[in-house]
């Protein structure tokens, strides 16, 4: 039973973690949606009075979607590190060194 109940908590960690990762895509394209309607001169008629407007003001745009794409790809790589080889690899060399860090410190005790 105490199984049944280990895999159920692992499953739901792993929708928890998707549902973040679909959500983190949705406000990626959705904000930086909007900063190239803004960049591009779409959004300037909803703009308020005095609101600069000049394409170099908005040229930090690119920059800011290049860096929240490596965001996006680092969480990608951490949502589906399982069907990565090398990443689960690594997992299992550093679950057995804490491991054999932790065998070895106990047995300096006894």
């Amino acid at each position: 039973m105490e199984y049944l109940e280990n895999k159920r908590e692992r499953a739901e960690k792993r929708v928890k973690e998707l549902k973040g990762f679909y959500r983190h895509i949705r406000v990626f394209i959705i904000i930086n949606g909007l900063l190239y309607l803004l960049k591009s001169g779409v959004l300037h008629s909803v703009l308020p009075n005095g609101f600069p407007t000049e394409a170099y003001y908005f040229s930090w745009v690119n920059v800011h979607v290049v860096i929240w794409l490596l965001i996006l790809g680092v969480h990608t790589l951490y949502i589906f590190r399982a069907k990565l080889p090398f990443l689960k690899k690594w997992e299992e060399r550093q679950i057995q060194k804490y491991l054999d860090k932790e065998n070895t410190e106990t047995k300096k005790y006894r």
